[in-house]
């Protein structure tokens, strides 16, 4: 899709193409003044302003429109509008032993059962052991600064898929 293109979809059709980039409803409402957009170097600027006026539960929600990393099936199933998207976002996850696959999973779990919410990581051009040492590192953060991380990565994510979408 061209910047011309998005400029001019229907407000509809603008928020379905911004949910898929960023699942905070917050966030896509924020948006929303800044289409039609002069440039993508532009709407990248304003698309990280507006993430850090959202709040920390915009930020959950945004971060609940992720699959677990790893969890191909999952991902398969719920997100099947940025499956294509996150599935390459995980590549290197899809290379990883089973063991590694296995360790992330528990680590997902101890990440939830500590923070409430899924770990968050770009986890573009990272190996599955890249991705767990740094899921193993993050673990030791307290909540505060942790959700700031995580709110961070989501950031770098949301500005790769406006990027993809108008690739």
């Amino acid at each position: 899709m061209t910047l011309h293109e998005l400029n001019t979809l229907p407000k509809e059709r603008l928020v379905e193409e911004l949910t898929r980039c960023c699942g905070s409803s917050a966030w896509v409402k924020k948006m929303l003044p800044f289409f039609p957009a002069d440039d993508l170097v532009e709407l990248l600027e304003d698309a990280e302003e507006q993430w850090w006026k959202c709040r920390e539960e915009d930020w959950k929600e945004a971060f609940a429109h992720h699959p677990k990393i790893g969890d191909i099936d999952f991902l398969k199933k719920k997100f099947a509008s940025t499956a294509q998207w996150a599935s390459g976002e995980q590549d290197g996850v899809n290379m990883a032993s089973q063991k590694t696959i296995e360790a992330l999973a528990e680590g997902n779990q101890q990440y939830k059962d500590k923070f409430g919410y899924i770990f968050i990581v770009c986890a573009t051009g990272k190996s599955a052991n890249e991705m767990l040492e740094n899921l193993q590192a993050r673990l030791l953060n307290d909540p505060k600064e942790e959700i700031e991380i995580a709110a961070d990565e989501q950031n770098k994510i949301t500005k790769l898929r406006l990027e993809k979408l108008l690739a």
